[in-house]
This record gives C-alpha cells, sequence and structure tokens, in this order.
C-alpha cells in the first residue's frame, strides 16, 4: 500500500473508531430535552414493545406537578416538579437502578406566582446535566446549577425577567462552558449564555424588534428550546421565536442570520438533518377566518435576511392551530403530529405529505426515533409505535394508567418514561 492509502486508512478507521464510542455516549447517557443531541434519535436497540408491568422494573410518585422530561447521567435521573400553586420549586434525582429517591431538593421559593396557561405547569423546561452537575430552569422564577454528588446548590440567579403569561417552556442548553437560556415573553425576547460554572453573564442577544411591531402582545411570547448544528465547520445556534427564525454564534451571540415569517407563541425546536434546517412558525391567522402554522425548510449556509433566498419549501397546515410537539427527521422523513391530532410522515426533500392518519387524543410530549421505530405518547397515556418510512405501519400500541406530557428517555435498553404522577423504568 502507498503512504496516501494507509494515512487515508488509518482516519477512516479513526472516525469509525470516534463515532462507535459517541454512539455508545449517546445510549449510556440522556443529557438534555430530546436526548444529548438535542435530535430525538435514541442510540439503544433493544426497547420492549409491550409496556406493562411485566417489563416495568419500578414505578415511582412524582409528587408536585411537572412536565419536564427526564434527562439522565451515570446513575441517576433528574426531573422538576413545583407545587400545583408555584410557590414551591423542586429538582428530584432518582436511583436509575433502583427507582429510589436520591434527592428532593425545594431549589425556590416565591411568594409572587407567574400566570401560566391551563396545559402548562411551573416545572416544564427540562433539565440538562453533565457529569457532577445539573441544571435546573424555571424561566424567570430561577435557574440553578446543583452538585450531583449531593444535591448541594452551586449558584442560582433569579434576576432573569420576562412576562411569559403563559407560563415557561423553554430548556436550557449546555454547549462548552456555556448554559444558554430563552426568554421570550410579551415585553423582552432575549437569549442569554452564562458561565455554567458561576452563573454569570457571557453575552446576550435580544430578538430583533422589527418582526414583532406588528404582533399582538399575546403573540409576542414563545416557548422554544434552541438546537446548536454545524454548517461548513461553523456551530450554529438555530433560535426560533414567535415571528422570527435566527441563527447565532454560540460564543458570542451574534446574529448570523434571519427568516422571518409566522405569529403566535411559537413552540417546537427547530430540526436538522442533510445540511436543511425545519421549524414551524407560530399560529397565523388566516384572511378567511381560522388559523394555520406552517413548517419551513431553510437553507442554513447563508448572512443576514435570508427570508426571500434560503427557504426550500414551507408546507402550510390548515388542521392545526399553535403546534407543540417537536419533529423527529430520519432518513429524509419528518414525522410529527399537528395539534388537531393528525399523524403525518413528511419527505423533508419537497415538503410533500406521504401518509397522514388521525389519532384520538392531543400529543404534546415529541416523538422519539429507536431502532427503526418512531414512537408517540399522548396526554390520555397512549403509546403508538410505528415503523419508520413511506408507509404506515403499526408495530405497538400500549395504554399508560395516566397522561404523558414529557418526552421520555430512551437509553441502555429501557424507557425512563414520566407520566402525571409517575416516574418509571420500562425495559427488558
Amino acid at each position: 500500500m502507498t503512504g496516501n492509502t494507509l494515512l487515508k486508512l488509518a482516519l477512516l478507521s479513526a472516525l469509525v473508531i470516534f463515532g462507535s464510542e459517541n454512539a455508545l455516549s449517546q445510549d449510556e447517557n440522556w443529557t438534555h430535552f430530546r436526548g444529548s443531541n438535542l435530535n430525538g434519535i435514541a442510540m439503544t436497540n433493544n426497547i420492549p414493545l409491550r409496556w406493562d408491568v411485566s417489563n416495568m422494573k419500578w414505578k415511582t410518585e412524582i409528587h408536585g406537578k411537572g412536565h419536564s422530561s427526564p434527562v439522565v447521567y451515570d446513575n441517576q435521573i433528574w426531573v422538576t416538579t413545583a407545587t400545583v400553586d408555584g410557590k414551591e420549586l423542586y429538582a428530584v434525582c432518582i436511583d436509575y437502578v433502583t427507582g429510589k429517591m436520591i434527592f428532593d431538593i425545594k431549589v425556590f421559593a416565591q411568594d409572587d406566582v407567574i400566570g401560566k396557561h391551563g396545559i402548562n405547569t411551573y416545572a416544564s423546561p427540562t433539565p440538562c446535566i453533565e457529569k457532577g452537575f445539573v441544571y435546573v430552569h424555571y424561566g424567570s422564577p430561577g435557574t440553578a446549577c446543583l452538585r450531583t454528588s449531593d444535591g448541594s446548590v452551586v449558584w442560582k440567579r433569579n434576576d432573569l425577567k420576562c412576562n411569559h403569561v403563559q407560563g415557561p417552556g423553554s430548556s436550557p442548553v449546555i454547549y462548552k462552558n456555556l448554559l444558554i437560556l430563552h426568554y421570550e415573553g410579551t415585553d423582552v425576547r432575549y437569549i442569554i449564555a452564562l458561565d455554567k460554572a458561576t452563573g454569570k453573564q457571557i453575552w446576550r442577544a435580544d430578538r430583533p424588534a422589527e418582526p414583532y411591531n406588528a404582533l399582538a402582545n399575546i403573540g409576542k411570547k414563545a416557548y422554544v428550546t434552541p438546537l446548536i448544528i454545524n454548517v461548513k465547520g461553523k456551530d450554529l445556534l438555530i433560535s426560533n421565536g414567535s415571528a422570527v427564525c435566527c441563527a447565532y454564534d454560540p460564543l458570542t451571540g451574534k446574529e448570523i442570520w434571519r427568516v422571518t415569517g409566522g405569529a403566535e407563541s411559537t413552540v417546537p425546536m427547530p430540526v436538522a438533518e442533510n445540511g436543511k434546517v425545519f421549524f414551524y412558525t407560530g399560529s397565523v391567522n388566516s384572511p378567511d377566518g381560522g388559523t394555520y402554522t406552517e413548517m419551513f425548510a431553510v437553507n442554513p449556509d447563508g448572512q443576514g435576511d435570508i427570508t426571500r433566498t434560503n427557504i426550500l419549501w414551507k408546507k402550510r397546515d390548515d388542521q392545526s392551530h399553535t403546534q407543540i410537539l417537536t419533529p423527529v427527521i430520519k432518513d429524509g422523513l419528518i414525522y410529527t403530529v399537528s395539534s388537531r391530532n393528525f399523524l403525518m410522515c413528511i419527505d423533508a426533500a419537497t415538503g410533500k405529505e406521504l401518509w397522514t392518519e388521525r389519532l384520538r387524543s392531543d400529543h404534546n410530549a415529541s416523538p422519539v426515533f429507536v431502532n427503526g421505530n418512531v414512537w408517540f405518547f399522548s396526554i390520555k397515556g397512549e403509546v403508538l409505535a410505528i415503523q419508520a418510512g413511506r408507509n404506515y405501519k403499526v408495530i405497538t400500541q400500549n395504554q399508560m394508567d395516566s397522561g404523558i406530557w414529557a418526552t421520555p428517555a430512551f437509553l441502555r435498553n429501557s424507557v425512563i418514561l414520566r407520566t402525571e404522577k409517575y416516574l418509571c423504568r420500562i425495559g427488558i
């Protein structure tokens, strides 16, 4: 073999090894909302199709009320919860193996409670976790860093504010030495990066004002969690809002590009695959009455206002008002459920709807792709798994004993599932 051939083989081997280690780490830990890569794609491959007492490893009651999704690192599972009146905000840690409670920490107590929507909770943002530390966020009421070894508080902040009106929903994201938070209210809208070790501000980026000027106050808020992607070797923070989707340099907060469009309370995260970004607009009032949402497909390689140049397609959905869950995309297919309970598979290349099925109940938890199947979860506790592909095929259906609002974690051949009352582990 030539020297060049040997070098190429060595580089290929290094890439394969790195990829394998990365895949292993994704199966071992689930560190953010929708997983360690924020994409709703699990790396585990042996999930039980039947979810009942025969596969239930443990079931632990979680006090209070919260819709935050579980995050997992090593032997710990963390969720947040709150008293129904929102005056006490907690972080709860459960043992992965036994289901026993390790920590039950009152992180914040407050007398002046912010308002919220009837379907929201005071503990809806999902924590994020890394070795040694978990970061819990409750929107304007506060953010804190806790040590996972003993539950002690490293730092707290409750001075970052916005008028959520209907409660918080944006989850925090770890990026290198930063903790990135979104505050999207009727009064102010900004993204802020804190030093994750100290809680001190590193940068702040305010949303551009112009796209919001025409909106009613109630439509200016949003509940979005950002996505980190890499475009031509450069990381971008893709952050959607009710009137504009922006890409920022995650190290500095500098705006790189923006796409304007939509209105009214955007909720889902952006998703990305094969060099394209996909996101929902907020609810738009139709001139002929009613409301609709749109899904945009965007080429993220651009600068400035790319609304007229980089939108690849738009898909209007007249069967949806404000979209709640975040779709999952895999192998060029987008799987989603509209707010009017239509389960859809969309061709990511064209925006064409490949098939549609009507479901019985609302789906607020986001779907997860696991080993060739896509799992969906309803607020009435229905669990549906379909085979990923261009044809609709049901793999299994299960019924849990209470509603599911939080997106489950799939790892280590198990599911960490939060229902309205319980946290449980289902596995082989």
